[in-house]
């Protein structure tokens, strides 16, 4: 139905009005080009007849004079003889005409009645020239009649009257234009096939996108368009097969997300549950020292988990602020690394520091760069295994300062590095983590005008360098003007 319904609608859109528009354009084009053809043909077959009559008679008419001027000859026996005896009585009918109006002799040997009407005659008497000329239809047939005043008329001989029917002509006037329509038929039947390839060439395409588009609207991102052409429809199906790779790869991420909140927010939920139901049952104080200890440390891993989602929210809303003054960016740094200090002996693995020796105060959130301390440190902790090390230092340059955290740990494979600071993306998801917390930090980092750079090889650790333009912000006071 779904395909059935956009074949529908495509054609009633985008062929319906291909073919009506060009059509609409060939079809008054090819009715004025017939025209144009039937006027022009008309008028050079008739007017050719009519000029050979016209020439036949003036012929005709000047051999009378010089017949009349002669004395030795009888004029009216010469004129019948040369009536009857009219060479081309096939192709035309010759007629004298006399004072009256009316027809004395005639080459078909048919005199007609008395109300045969001859408005040539009639344009002949009027005309300077002595010529007149009818066309139209005589007894039913289509006929041109040419009649010439003889120069030096007598009673029975005033005028010479020559005609001819143009059913031959007509005949081939309606040849010709038979022709013509047939050219023009083909010429339509050519622009609607031709305009029907093409205008497929274009429906099937966007047809399968729509299609396609459905399918991902009810989410099975599984379907792809085939590209056939590298043209504007090409083109437009691989940016849709992209935007598809891209909903599919952000569905995923979503689900892996989905999962991996569901996993560590039921970790220390359990946690929190088994301690309190066994401080419910009874215990000593070892036991009520251990519980309250598991239940406080579980209790921070979920308002950190929690912190990190609002404020990932709040980036994508737009609501994410900073509360910017002169900051000792070392302290906070500081401040990260004792929270991490004892947890890193705990798993056997070594925090090396190089403290700098200068003061460094830049302008930012000191509570939102220690987040990205705290975040950034915890990863490296985190993908280290038992007996690695996390080395951290700063080096500061005449108007940036920059943190660098380098660890031994299990690395970030080729493919996975330039994803890793997308939402919701895990390079690993056997660590714990909710996958957004290096989103959250490239976001401060980038809001105090920063960078945050991931270097990594499998397998041989990991360094990220947060760089800090010092320049920019000591130029910059707090609010109270320190």
């Amino acid at each position: 139905m779904d395909r059935k319904a956009a074949r529908m609608g495509l054609r009633s859109s985008i062929a319906g009005r291909w073919m009506f528009n060009t059509l609409s354009v060939v079809g008054i084009l090819l009715v004025i080009a017939n025209v144009c053809i039937y006027y022009f043909t008309r008028q050079y077959y008739y007017g050719s007849a009519e000029n050979y009559l016209i020439s036949e008679a003036n012929a005709t008419a000047t051999v009378l004079s010089r017949l009349y001027e002669d004395m030795a000859v009888n004029y009216s026996s010469e004129v019948r003889e040369l009536i009857e005896g009219f060479e081309k009585k096939e192709q035309m009918e010759m007629m004298s005409i006399n004072k009256n109006g009316e027809v004395t002799l005639s080459s078909s040997g048919f005199s007609p009645d008395e109300s045969y009407n001859m408005p040539d005659y009639e344009a002949a008497l009027k005309a300077e020239d002595g010529v007149g000329v009818f066309h139209g239809y005589e007894t039913g047939e289509n006929i041109i009649a040419v009649t010439v005043i003889i120069a030096q008329p007598s009673s029975n001989y005033n005028a010479l009257r020559y005609v001819t029917s143009m059913t031959l002509i007509d005949s081939q006037l309606s040849a010709v234009m038979l022709a013509a329509l047939l050219i023009s038929a083909g010429i339509i039947l050519l622009v609607v096939c031709s305009g029907m390839y093409f205008v497929k060439s274009i429906c099937a395409p966007l047809m399968q996108i729509s299609i396609t588009a459905k399918k991902l609207a009810k989410g099975d991102f599984s379907e792809r368009i085939a590209i056939r052409n590298k043209d504007e429809i090409g083109e437009l199906s691989q940016v849709f097969n992209d935007m598809a790779d891209e909903l599919e790869n952000s569905e995923s991420i979503k689900n892996d997300f989905i999962s991996s909140v569901s996993h560590e927010l039921r970790t220390p939920l359990t946690a929190i549950k088994g301690w309190s139901e066994t401080l419910a049952a009874g215990y000593d104080e070892e036991t009520y020292r251990k519980g309250m200890t598991v239940i406080t440390h579980e209790t921070g891993r979920l308002e950190s988990m929690v912190e990190e989602l609002l404020d990932f929210s709040r980036i994508q809303n737009g609501r994410f602020t900073l509360q910017m003054a002169n900051t000792d960016i070392i302290a906070e740094l500081d401040d990260a690394l004792l929270i991490y200090t004892d947890k890193a002996k705990k798993e056997n693995k070594t925090i090396r520091y190089t403290e700098p020796e200068s003061l460094c105060v830049v302008y930012g959130d000191k509570n939102r760069l220690r987040q990205v301390f705290i975040n950034v440190i915890d990863n490296a902790i985190k993908y280290t295994d038992p007996g690695g090390s996390v080395d951290i230092s700063v080096e500061k340059g005449s108007d940036s300062l920059s943190i660098i955290v380098s660890d031994t740990g299990i690395g970030i494979s080729a493919a996975d590095l330039p994803k890793v600071k997308a939402k919701f993306y895990k390079a690993n998801s056997t660590r714990r983590g909710s996958g957004i917390g290096l989103a959250v930090a490239d976001e401060i980092i980038s809001m105090h005008g920063g960078t945050l750079d991931i270097a990594s090889e499998l397998c041989k650790g990991t360094t990220v360098t947060i760089t800090l333009p010092l320049k920019q912000m000591n130029e910059r006071s707090d609010p109270d003007g320190q």
